[in-house]
């Protein structure tokens, strides 16, 4: 009883901690709107919701989508294999994919840009890279919660190969394809975001109508894209996922031509990222590395520490309101509280908002609301609070409830909250370093986080200033993340399970008693949570410490 009460009693100090942190961060926000008539704005949007222009789907944007989508989890998923034989033994793997799942697929395309251009391969290696360090996480603990029974029965003097080959990959071959094709949700989510900047995905044809105010166009568009992601199972299945692959490089378009890849990675490597004050300068002059100082300094001061209070100031604000709406929607997907006929709207309503891009979201609340935090704030709130939510509800479904148990109110303040409160502050605190990497990207669509300065540094060709600020970017992320972590070993809540799919069934692992990894042990078709409703664009820890397998199913349970 006293451990429950102290455990409660740093509940009550973390919470109050990060609500006095956003209230000071609310304070030193720009949440102004700056619209001169966003209520007539926003009317036109929900016209256009009602009354969608069927005629403009194209059947190409949708097709390209899915190539891309397809291409880049196939290629993340291999690499991320090929390290995942390597994670646990040796840290720089671990490193390596920690820093390449760090880094948002904006930023990585961004970068890719000026080796291949507007390419099919800047598309498929932005959604690979940060999968491959995803996947190498992710294989890793796969690979050492697999059951070895087939391995202690296999005959003397087995190479270690034929060993892996015929007794591990047979069991891990399911949890493995879950995975990836749950991943594939994931990669149609970033690809559409990918078409923002110039890809030819749905994305691209979505921010043509928003600019131009074609909101039937765009809704038509929108509704096209949930219909792509609710027939996934349909469609990516594993007997259609090897034609898939195959047939996704002939589909997408070739490109606008940007001359010799292996030239413009040459000038890329040994020009543009090389910091200014290093090129064609003697290294050994003392004036050159006194000039190196002042730039490196300049960026500090007046982009970096700038971009990163802001970034922390939007994340901060959006974290703390993403827990209220939580608390306030998970009521939607229980039984106990939306009843039969409830349960399933609510179900379809929190699926609907978190399978759209918060970065989507945020762009079209900046041309209704204007420009500042605000819409950014918002379109991370809601999305994160809906996925919050709806796994909060199917916890709340799992519960042991007494037969006089209250009613209304009364059974959610007093006996339902505080038995999912530590459960929930787990997923919050999970979900902080994933808020916190989209903040930074809404710097593209003119919010001052740390990406507002990498675009402007693009815009001026000053690629090596862009380095810098996403190596901060990166590092600023898994910085919030270890410190997520300790967060939740302080709490005791690191243990928690942060999945409820099963593999095949609905059932959810308990609250207490059993450990994630004794359910596992118990049921062998529990290990991966094949079915799952909309995806974060990252989902996995951006920290290189050793896995452990309760921390990464919060993934798995993101689209169902």
């Amino acid at each position: 009883m006293a451990a429950v009460a102290i455990r409660h009693f740093g509940y009550a100090r973390i919470s109050f901690g990060f609500l006095a942190t956003a209230l000071l961060a609310l304070a030193l926000a720009d949440v102004t709107i700056s619209a001169l008539d966003p209520w007539a704005e926003l009317l036109r949007l929900l016209h256009g919701l009602v009354q969608p222009d069927l005629v403009a789907v194209g059947a190409r944007s949708l097709a390209n989508t899915v190539a891309f989508a397809i291409l880049g989890v196939a290629v993340g998923a291999s690499l991320g294999f090929a390290l995942a034989l390597f994670y646990a033994r040796l840290r720089a793997v671990r490193v390596i994919a920690a820093f390449l799942r760090s880094i948002h697929e904006l930023f990585w395309a961004l970068l890719l840009m000026q080796v291949f251009g507007l390419s099919p391969a800047t598309g498929v290696l932005a959604i690979a890279m940060p999968y491959t360090g995803i996947f190498a996480k992710v294989f890793s603990e796969l690979f050492e919660e697999a059951d070895l029974a087939a391995m202690r029965v296999l005959p003397a003097g087995t190479s270690g190969i034929s060993a892996f080959v015929y007794a591990r990959l047979p069991e891990l071959a399911g949890p493995f394809g879950d995975y990836t094709r749950y991943r594939l949700e994931c990669g149609l989510r970033s690809t559409l975001v990918l078409g923002f900047i110039g890809l030819p995905t749905i994305g691209f044809d979505l921010e043509s109508y928003f600019r131009q105010g074609d909101y039937s166009q765009a809704a038509a568009l929108m509704f096209a894209f949930y219909a792509l992601i609710g027939t996934r199972r349909l469609w990516a299945r594993p007997i259609t996922i090897p034609f898939l692959v195959a047939c996704s490089p002939f589909v997408l378009p070739s490109g606008p031509g940007g001359g010799s890849w292996l030239a413009n990675l040459g000038r890329f490597l040994g020009h543009d990222i090389v910091p200014a004050p290093l090129r064609d300068e003697h290294l050994m002059a003392e004036g050159t590395w006194v000039v190196l100082g002042r730039w490196a300094w300049n960026i500090s001061t007046r982009q970096i520490l700038p971009g990163v209070a802001q970034t922390l100031i939007l994340s901060q604000i959006a974290l703390v309101l993403t827990a209220i709406l939580a608390l306030a929607l998970f009521p939607l997907v229980s039984r106990r509280f939306a009843g039969p006929v409830g349960r399933p709207i609510g179900r379809i309503l929190l699926v609907v908002v978190r399978s759209t891009p918060e970065y989507m979201v945020a762009y079209v609340l900046l041309q209704t609301l204007g420009a500042s935090m605000l819409p950014a704030i918002l379109a991370l709130a809601v999305h994160n609070g809906a996925v919050i939510g709806y796994l909060l509800g199917r916890h709340a479904d799992t519960l042991d409830y007494r037969l006089d148990a209250p009613r209304g109110l009364n059974l959610y303040f007093y006996e339902v909250v505080p038995r999912l409160y530590g459960q929930f502050l787990a997923y919050v605190l999970y979900r902080w370093e994933i808020i916190l990497r989209e903040s930074a990207i809404f710097g593209l669509l003119g919010v001052a986080t740390l990406g507002y300065y990498v675009d402007g540094a693009i815009a001026e060709l000053r690629m090596d200033v862009v380095l810098v600020l996403i190596t901060a970017t990166a590092l600023l992320s898994m910085t919030v993340d270890a410190f997520s972590r300790r967060l939740r070993r302080m709490l005791r809540i690191e243990a928690l399970p942060t999945r409820l799919s099963m593999s095949g069934t609905n059932e959810a692992p308990p609250l207490g008693g059993a450990t994630p990894q004794a359910s596992r042990m118990a049921n062998p078709a529990a290990r991966i949570g094949a079915a799952s409703p909309a995806c974060p664009l990252h989902a996995d820890h951006a920290s290189p410490s050793p896995h452990k397998g309760a921390e990464r199913h919060v993934f798995h349970e993101d689209a169902s």
